[in-house]
């Protein structure tokens, strides 16, 4: 017997073994049962997802000997026939290689004839969208209003391009993509009818790789098959296929995350002289970030993201945040366009790679403004409390013994010089030697604080930035006696300077040897209470009515 591919061999013969398109199924075997029976319908959607097997298992269940039933019998000569293509009931036209209006024509003549040993003559018309415009048009009145006896079977994977005519013509029926789920289960059954034992991660890989086509995902199994030598695993096809493993590329990015670019980079160069091609890598990389994102977001089923989550260590699930994940995305989509037009695409995997070192430390401007902003705010709110070092500087006593001994031995020296002939006495017992400390700076004369010697306030405290705005917010300085008053602009640069007062005295002395008591006052509240200058006029008429002059401000 010949060999027959999977997906031909697997081609459902009934509406209940078409995977994934229950509402397609559920009508039209409601739409039988009933007996409204269309005359004509348009399928659409993906490549592979069972719309001309639908357009087969119609006309069998219509031409049936039991029929129309829901139920094809499968044994009849007309199912029979329609399975192997020769019924003369039933017409598959291929849509792209009869495009021109005579092919239509040839339909309209055809139409008139019943048919010949069935009770329903049925065109499928298959890439219906290839027509052109006047085949289109020569078929609107046919499939309007056509014999009793003709049912039209349109299948297209482009419904854009066929006319809104035709369409309003036809129950139209949209086929969906094919889960993965599902999709991996019949291969499954695949491999237990070719007796290949087959991994669940490499069945995960096929099904993926098929992206909701069942076609294709069969097409791909038969082509494992051929080089698994009856054990299908994800190191043969990886190795075979020129793949990149997702555990290649966790250690790639985890050698990325420790700072060992140069061993990145180096199985970066491995996965290439193992014959992987720049855009097999690429496009890895984009989907292991891309799921990277999901799980991040919360989504953990295996269907979306793509890659089994579990092969994923929760290290590198938390290493980058929503937004260095995005930009990871960016690049790798950015780099799989722009590879066609490189010099040469290595250099360019490359630098995308050696630039993912930098990614943890990756952040976008608007993080960094809002950063800046919730910064400042704490520190005008004095929810930052910045508290100055104080520097104790310790005199060197080794250096000033090794610069006072010389000293001594030279006065020492000198003073014997100077008394001739002296006999010989025993050298007293030497007094501990007290180190002489450094000279101090005589006192500073004692002067006003004065407005001057802001800037100077100021310059001292810009080791803490806060204190140095409280300064910088002093608008009036007055000395009474042995009092300063100095005078804030806010209530709140007043309250900080009064909690700071021992460190705003000890400046205050260091700058202008003012030992006196320190007073911060607030403008605002001296405005309140300042009291109005009255005029001499409004004075001797409130005194003529034996009246009062109160604040204006006040009322």
């Amino acid at each position: 017997m010949a060999y027959e591919v999977t997906a031909t061999r697997k081609r459902p013969q009934e509406f209940d073994n078409l995977v994934g398109q229950e509402f397609v199924v559920s009508t039209i075997k409601h739409a039988i049962e009933l007996g409204r029976i269309a005359h004509a319908y348009l399928f659409s959607g993906p490549r592979g997802v069972g719309k001309t097997s639908s357009a087969r298992i119609l006309a069998r269940s219509l031409n049936c000997v039991e029929g129309p039933t829901a139920h094809p019998c499968g044994v009849c000569s007309n199912c029979r026939e329609i399975a192997q293509g020769n019924n003369v009931d039933v017409i598959e036209i291929d849509g792209a290689s009869n495009t021109s209006v005579n092919d239509i024509r040839q339909i309209k003549d055809e139409v008139l004839f019943p048919p010949q040993s069935s009770k329903y003559k049925i065109y499928i018309i298959d890439e219906v969208h290839m027509l052109s415009t006047s085949a289109f048009n020569a078929l609107l009145k046919t499939i309007e209003e056509p014999p009793a006896y003709i049912v039209f079977i349109f299948a297209t994977t482009e419904l854009q391009k066929v006319p809104a005519t035709i369409r309003s013509r036809c129950q139209q029926f949209h086929f969906q993509l094919i889960d993965l789920d599902l999709i991996k289960n019949c291969l499954k059954d695949a491999a237990v009818e070719n007796e290949v034992e087959a991994d669940e991660d490499a069945l995960f890989w096929i099904a993926k790789e098929s992206t909701g086509s069942m076609r294709d995902a069969y097409t791909l199994f038969d082509q494992v098959v051929s080089f698994s030598q009856g054990h299908i695993t994800m190191e043969k096809i990886s190795s075979k296929l020129g793949l990149v493993g997702i555990d290649q590329i966790v250690a790639i990015v985890s050698q990325l995350l420790e700072n060992k670019s140069d061993q990145a980079l180096l199985s970066v160069q491995n996965l290439l002289f193992a014959g992987v091609s720049v855009e097999q890598c690429i496009k890895d990389f984009t989907l292991f970030f891309r799921s990277l994102l999901f799980i991040k977001s919360g989504v953990t089923e295996d269907a979306i993201l793509g890659i089994q989550s579990e092969r994923i260590p929760l290290s590198l699930r938390s290493a980058y945040t929503t937004e260095q994940l995005e930009a990871a995305l960016e690049l790798f989509l950015r780099l799989y366009r722009e590879v066609r037009y490189s010099l040469n695409p290595r250099f360019e995997l490359e630098l995308a790679i050696s630039r993912l070192a930098s990614l943890p430390h990756l952040s976008s401007p608007t993080s960094l403004v809002q950063k800046i902003a919730q910064l400042r705010e704490e520190l005008v709110s004095g929810a930052v409390k910045i508290q100055a070092r104080k520097l104790e500087v310790q005199p060197d006593l080794l250096a000033t013994e090794a610069v006072i001994q010389p000293k001594q031995k030279e006065v020492a020296s000198s003073s014997v010089a100077s008394i001739p002939n002296r006999q010989a006495e025993p050298t007293p017992t030497p007094a501990p030697v007290v180190p002489v400390s450094k000279e101090e700076p005589k006192p500073q004369s004692s002067r006003p604080f004065t407005k001057a010697d802001l800037p100077l306030l100021v310059s001292k405290l810009t080791n803490a930035p806060l204190l140095s705005q409280v300064a910088q917010a002093i608008v009036a300085v007055k000395t009474e006696g042995n009092a300063l008053s100095l005078t804030f602009s806010t209530p709140f640069c007043q309250n900080k300077a009064k909690e700071n007062e021992t460190r705003f005295k000890a400046l205050i002395q260091e700058i202008a040897n003012f030992s006196g008591n320190v007073h911060f006052l607030c403008a605002e509240e001296e405005e309140k209470v300042a009291p109005t200058e009255e005029d001499p006029l409004i004075s001797k008429i409130a005194s003529v009515f034996r009246g009062e002059i109160t604040n204006r401000n006040n009322q």
